[in-house]
């Protein structure tokens, strides 16, 4: 069964630093948001972030008033954080601690969200057990954000290797589904280090 890395490892990394102190941290999700709202959910659609851990993207969908809100990550402690983050606001939220790649969508999404799984997938086994698993939980007319290490970006993240996309290389990974809008992003990490990404906006 493909899976992601052992969860062991993304729990001792959010054990050993606060949230901020992670490379990927960002005070302010801009390109997620953007992206997000070019599809157009509905503040009732239901919306799943992957491979979330303790990222402010779901702050920032209550503040715009999203009420289905699903954040999944393989490490509790990640979840954990944000949850805490959020106080009363957490219970608002649907929680799941899974490995994504053994996960068995129990409903469908009008959107899903990816910026920290598809770039660590660097198996073809687990880029196609990811594409089942989005093609299970997306529904009809549903959009896709995904967000991955562009060509120049770094090789590895948290000491594991990564694979890196340009925009029409990442398009080529999801051939189902059909590209709206691509982005280049150059993220910049709490000690101002450069992180090109690249992003995709599909729909089904």
């Amino acid at each position: 069964m493909p899976s992601l890395p052992d969860p062991g490892h993304w729990d001792t990394v959010y054990r050993d630093k606060q949230p901020e102190q992670v490379s990927w941290f960002q005070t302010d999700p801009a390109m997620s948001l953007e992206l997000i709202a070019a599809a157009s959910p509905r503040t009732d659609d239901p919306l799943i972030d992957v491979g979330a851990g303790a990222s402010v993207l779901v702050d920032r969908l209550l503040d715009r008033g999203h009420t289905h809100l699903s954040v999944l990550d393989v490490a509790e402690s990640g979840l954990a954080a944000a949850r805490d983050r959020l106080g009363t606001r957490g219970a608002e939220v649907e929680w799941i601690v899974a490995d994504l790649l053994a996960w068995k969508p129990p409903r469908r999404y009008a959107l899903w969200h990816d910026r920290a799984v598809f770039h660590f997938l660097t198996e073809s086994a687990d880029r196609d057990r990811y594409r089942q698993v989005l093609n299970q939980a997306l529904a009809d007319g549903g959009h896709a954000v995904i967000g991955t290490f562009a060509a120049d970006g770094p090789q590895q993240c948290s000491g594991l290797p990564t694979a890196r996309y340009t925009p029409d290389d990442l398009a080529e990974q999801f051939p189902g589904l059909r590209v709206l809008d691509s982005r280049r992003e150059e993220h910049r990490t709490p000690w101002d280090a450069v992180q090109p990404f690249t992003w995709l906006l599909l729909t089904r």
